[in-house]
């Protein structure tokens, strides 16, 4: 065998090499990308048509006392915190679970010497929670927009906590090592398939243009 015999075998053999790990990376993340992909792309299309999707809020008003030492404490609190930010005491916590259920956790509310307020946003909807010192009146609203509107908060990581934030940090370099394997992919098998370079040229070609001729 000539030595371009031999230098041909050994490209093949390392070409082959490299395209085995690629398809094996782009599997692998296509794989762990593949019920990501379909949740975002289906709230990317109820997202696009949000102002023809109707959504009738469900709001549920709830109202109880504060006990007067929860409410003593927590006045003294609010005159010490007069437009601060900080989370309610323990005891405030538990009498909100007990009372409704809620649980504050570390939220910061907002402290006044009259009131405390405590936004409690989250995914597809938000709820309030407010406490008056002057009689212990407290007030509990509670507003839910239905299940796309979730769906639409979870695509954009509104009110979805550090844990759903971290997954789509995850699962966007995912969709980058699938894209980049495909492209590389597509640049092996590009020499036997002619329309390979036209396909992707227009593929990028396409969003370009919409791009610069009609988002003004």
């Amino acid at each position: 065998m000539s030595d371009q015999d031999l230098q041909a075998t050994a490209k093949n053999a390392s070409r082959a090499v490299w395209l085995k790990q690629l398809h094996q990376w782009h599997w692998i993340s296509s794989a762990l990308c593949l019920l990501g992909m379909f949740l975002f792309s289906i709230t990317g299309i109820t997202l696009n048509h949000a102002s023809q999707i109707e959504a009738k809020p469900s709001i549920v008003r709830k109202q109880a006392e504060a006990p007067a030492a929860l409410v003593a404490e927590l006045k003294a609190f609010g005159e010490q915190h007069d437009g601060d930010k900080a989370p309610l005491p323990a005891a405030a916590g538990r009498w909100l679970v007990d009372t409704w259920s809620v649980n504050a956790g570390d939220r910061p509310a907002e402290w006044s010497v009259d009131e405390v307020y405590l936004p409690l946003p989250k995914a597809g909807g938000d709820a309030w929670v407010r406490i008056g010192f002057d009689d212990g009146a407290a007030e509990y609203e509670n507003t839910d927009r239905g299940w796309i509107s979730w769906l639409n908060d979870v695509h954009k990581g509104r009110n979805t906590g550090e844990a759903w934030n971290w997954f789509i940090d995850l699962f966007a370099v995912l969709c980058l090592v699938f894209c980049i394997t495909g492209l590389l992919i597509l640049k092996f098998h590009a020499a036997k398939r002619p329309f390979t370079w036209p396909m992707a040229g227009l593929g990028m070609l396409v969003p370009i243009v919409i791009a610069l001729l009609f988002i003004h």
